[in-house]
């Protein structure tokens, strides 16, 4: 009971934030122009100031270069759930505009907006690193495949262009997350000046991807919300298969509990918020990605708390 309260306390942080920002969306201080501003201070100079300052000094070497190996899980588990995903799309007799949208937000996970700051009120700043790997596995599935089956959606041919892709995969916070483990492994230390400076930017990372999700929820309109059987198909990849088929791969594998508890809680989180965004760019439903995203950013506050008492009976 003890954990299932802790977890419902670490949640209610994430929501009163998300609601603040649902608020003064509603009161007209925030507006399309203010989230896209969020999404890029978060993004390209919070996140990255934040995992400098958090692996450069919670961090040794050791604890780096055993992290790469565990890329294995969430590779392999997108790779099922990919697999899940087209048969999900066969047995919903999903429509042929909505296919490589439903598929990509089946599979992937929103690991930043939602996953940081619910790891890090969860199980605090040793989640990082762990939170991090499932990033990198995360956003290179999303930004190559992922991408690609948006696309398919929109009334044009698609085109992969690896100089786009290659940038998205190599974001700020992932850069910011190499310049950390730099520091670690040369062993080399930032001015106190610097690091603090950092730490000041780095602060704004929690409360920015709060906000930026309250702005997103009242733009997609809450009453906008309809259960369909594609929104229930995308709901139990997200909260249902991804947790199991993570937990299947991760329950025997001699890793630290709470790589295996992070990893577990990363594969159930809602859908993408750059979901909207690509099929938007692309001519697909954007409609139907934003209020998805909502839907499962919702439930997911739900869901966390139990699968966080699930996870606590690993080994």
């Amino acid at each position: 009971m003890s954990v299932f309260l802790a977890s419902l306390a670490g949640v209610s942080e994430i929501l009163i934030l998300i609601a603040i920002g649902y608020a003064l969306t509603a009161a007209g201080w925030f507006t399309d122009r203010s989230s896209q501003v969020i999404a890029k201070l978060v993004t390209q100079v919070a996140l990255p100031a934040y995992m400098i300052v958090t692996i450069s000094s919670r961090f040794t070497a050791r604890e780096l270069r055993a992290l790469l190996p565990a890329l294995r899980f969430p590779v392999l588990s997108m790779a099922v759930l990919f697999g899940l995903a087209l048969l999900a799309t066969r047995l919903l007799r999903v429509p042929a505009r909505h296919r490589g949208l439903f598929q990509s937000m089946f599979f992937n996970s929103n690991t930043v907006f939602i996953g940081l700051p619910v790891n890090l009120a969860l199980f605090g700043a040793k989640s990082l690193p762990y939170v991090l790997v499932y990033y990198m596995a995360n956003t290179t599935i999303f930004w190559t495949l992922g991408v690609a089956l948006i696309q398919r959606d929109g009334p044009h041919a698609a085109r992969f262009n690896w100089r786009q892709t290659l940038g998205k995969i190599f974001s700020p916070p992932l850069l910011g997350f190499i310049a950390g483990v730099l520091l670690v492994l040369l062993r080399l230390r930032l001015p106190a000046f610097i690091m603090t400076d950092l730490n000041y930017i780095g602060a704004l990372t929690i409360p920015g991807s709060m906000f930026f999700i309250g702005i997103a929820m009242h733009q997609a309109g809450l009453a906008h919300l309809h259960v369909d059987r594609e929104l229930l198909g995308v709901c139990a990849g997200r909260f249902v298969l991804a947790p199991l088929v993570m937990a299947a791969l991760i329950a025997l594998a001699p890793v630290p509990l709470m790589m295996k508890q992070v990893f577990i809680l990363q594969s159930a989180m809602p859908v993408m918020t750059n979901a909207p965004v690509v099929a938007k760019l692309y001519g697909a439903d954007a409609n139907n990605a934003a209020i998805t995203v909502t839907a499962t950013t919702l439930l997911a506050m739900l869901v966390i708390p139990l699968i966080m008492v699930a996870v606590q009976h690993l080994g």
